[in-house]
C-alpha cells in the first residue's frame, strides 16, 4: 500500500487513527496500530509477513536474554542473525554471480523473495542490539518492540528510528492538550509529501526514464537529452524520497509521535561532506555511529580516517543495491569526504557559489551512475554529457516542463518543508481550505494515474 494511495488515505489512515485515539488503554491503541501496519505491510505480500514478525519476536526474545546475561554472546547473536537475514534475501545471488564470473561459470538465480523495506528494519534492530551491547539500551515491553518496529510510517523506507527517540513517546497521552495542532501539522506535512512526489517526482519521472531508455539502447542520444535525463532525475529521486519522508514524518505526527528530520535542503550544499550532512540524515548518522566510529573515525590520523569514510561509503553504497554501479557510486562518494576532509584540514576555502557548483555537478554525476542499470549505460549518459551540441530528442510536456521548473527552485530556494509544516505555519482557516483543497485534487491525481511506488522501497 502506497501512501500516495486512495487505500491509505481514505482507508486505512482514518481507521488506524480511530482506534489509536478512542483505545481505552495504551497496550490496546498500540497493538491496533501494530495490526493496522501489518495489514499495510501485507498490502504488498502477505508472504513478506512472517519474516517481518519473525525477526521481530527474534530479536525482542535475543534482547531479554542479553538482559538476564549481559556478558552472554546474545546481543552479538542477534546482529550476526540479522546481517544473515539481509545478507542472505539480498546479497545471496549478488555473490553467487561474482563467484560464478570469476570461475567461468554462470548462475541460475535462486528464487528468494526480498521483502520491502528489509534493509529498514534490519538496520533498525542492528542499532537497538549494538546499543542494548553497550550499555545505551534496555528492554522493552513486547508491545512496545513491535511497534517500534512495525510502526507502518517508518517501516518500508524509513526515516531509520532509533529506539530511544519513539518508543518512551508511546507512553504519551494522544489525547494530550496538543493533539489538534499534532494531527493539523501533520495533515500538513503528508500533504506536502504528497505533492512532492506526485506533482513534482512521479510527473518528472518520464523525463528521466526516456533519457536512460535512449542510453540504454541504440536510439539517438545527445548532450541535451543527456543532461535533461540526469537533472531530470537529480530532481526526481529528491522529491521522490523526501516527499516519501514527509509523508512519513507527517503521518506519525498525526500520531502525536516525531520522527527525526530526514532532508534538510541538500542542494543547497557547498561542499560533498555538507550534502550528506542533510541527505538521508538517519542513513548518514547510522553509517557514521555504527561503521564509521567503529572503525577508528578520526582517531587514528589523516590517512586512517580517509581509509574509515571510503570504506563507510563503500558499504553505504552496497547496502542500497546488490550491484556494482551501488558499490562504485559510493566509492565516490566516500573519496569526495576524504578530499573534502583532507582540503579543511589544510584550511583552503573556495567561495561559496564555486563550492556549491562543484558539488552539484558531482552529485548529478554520481546520480547517473546510481539510476543506470548498468556500467555501459552510465558512460554512455557521461559521455554525452561531456560534449555537444546541447539539442535533445526527448520530449517533454508542458507540464513536465512546469514540475522541472518548480522543482529546481524549490530544490534551491524554497523553505525546508518541515520548517515551513512545523515551525513557520500559523493556524488560519484560509490555511485549512487550501491544504484541504490541494489534497483534494492530489486524491483525483492519484485516481487518474498508475501509481509510483518510492524509489527507496527497492533498497
Amino acid at each position: 500500500m502506497l501512501f500516495n494511495s486512495q487505500a491509505l488515505i481514505l482507508g486505512l489512515l482514518p481507521l488506524a487513527l480511530l482506534g489509536w485515539y478512542l483505545a481505552p488503554s495504551r497496550p490496546a491503541r498500540q497493538w491496533w496500530v501494530v495490526v493496522a501496519s501489518l495489514a499495510f505491510y501485507a498490502f504488498w505480500d502477505v508472504r513478506f509477513v512472517p519474516v517481518l514478525v519473525g525477526l521481530t519476536l527474534v530479536n525482542w526474545v535475543v534482547a531479554r536474554a542479553h538482559a538476564a546475561n549481559p556478558r552472554g554472546w546474545w546481543a552479538d547473536l542477534g546482529i550476526v542473525l540479522n546481517l544473515a537475514v539481509l545478507g542472505w534475501v539480498k546479497y545471496a545471488n549478488f555473490v553467487a554471480d561474482n563467484v560464478a564470473w570469476i570461475l567461468g561459470g554462470r548462475h541460475e538465480a535462486w528464487n528468494i523473495i526480498l521483502p520491502l523495506g528489509v534493509s529498514f528494519y534490519v538496520f533498525q534492530k542492528v542499532s537497538y542490539l549494538v546499543d542494548l551491547k553497550r550499555g545505551h539500551a534496555k528492554t522493552y515491553p513486547l508491545s512496545d518492540f513491535f511497534l517500534f518496529v512495525t510502526f507502518f510510517p517508518q517501516l518500508v523506507a524509513g526515516p531509520l528510528v532509533r529506539h530511544n527517540e519513539v518508543i518512551w513517546q508511546f507512553a504519551l497521552d494522544p489525547r494530550r492538550p496538543e493533539m489538534a495542532e499534532n494531527l493539523a501539522r501533520g495533515l500538513v506535512l503528508f500533504t506536502i509529501g504528497v505533492v512532492k512526489k506526485v506533482g513534482i517526482a512521479d510527473t518528472i519521472a518520464p523525463v528521466a526514464d526516456a533519457a536512460f531508455a535512449r542510453a540504454a539502447g541504440a536510439e539517438a542520444f545527445g548532450a541535451g537529452d543527456a543532461w535533461l535525463g540526469a537533472i531530470a532525475y537529480t530532481l526526481q529521486i529528491y522529491f521522490d524520497f523526501s516527499g516519501y519522508s514527509d509523508m512519513a514524518i507527517g503521518l506519525a505526527l498525526m500520531f502525536g509521535l516525531r520522527l527525526p528530520m530526514n532532508f534538510d535542503a541538500p542542494y543547497r550544499a557547498a561542499s560533498i561532506r555538507e550534502f550528506w550532512r542533510r541527505w538521508h540524515m538517519t542513513l548518514s548518522r547510522f553509517l557514521r555511529d555504527y561503521l564509521y566510529v567503529p572503525l577508528g573515525g578520526n582517531r587514528s590520523g589523516a590517512a586512517r580516517q580517509a581509509v574509515n569514510v571510503i570504506v563507510t561509503m563503500l558499504l553505504g553504497g552496497l547496502w542500497h543495491g546488490a550491484a556494482w554501479t551501488f558499490v562504485v557510486w559510493g566509492g565516490m562518494h566516500g573519496i569526495a569526504l576524504a578530499i573534502n576532509g583532507a582540503w579543511n584540514r589544510a584550511g583552503l576555502r573556495m567561495p561559496w557559489v564555486v563550492g556549491w557548483a562543484l558539488t552539484m555537478l558531482f552529485v548529478i554525476v554520481g546520480w547517473v551512475l546510481f539510476r543506470a542499470p548498468d556500467f555501459a549505460t552510465a558512460a554512455r549518459v557521461l559521455e554525452a554529457m561531456a560534449g555537444l551540441p546541447l539539442r535533445t530528442a526527448i520530449e517533454a510536456g508542458i507540464t513536465q516542463k512546469v514540475a522541472l521548473g518548480v522543482g529546481i527552485v524549490v530544490a534551491l530556494l524554497g523553505p525546508t518543508s518541515q520548517g515551513a509544516a512545523l515551525e513557520r505555519l500559523r493556524p488560519r482557516p484560509w490555511v485549512g481550505a487550501t491544504v484541504g483543497v490541494v489534497l483534494f485534487l492530489m486524491l483525483l491525481v492519484i485516481g487518474g494515474r498508475i501509481p509510483n511506488e518510492f524509489i527507496y522501497f527497492q533498497f
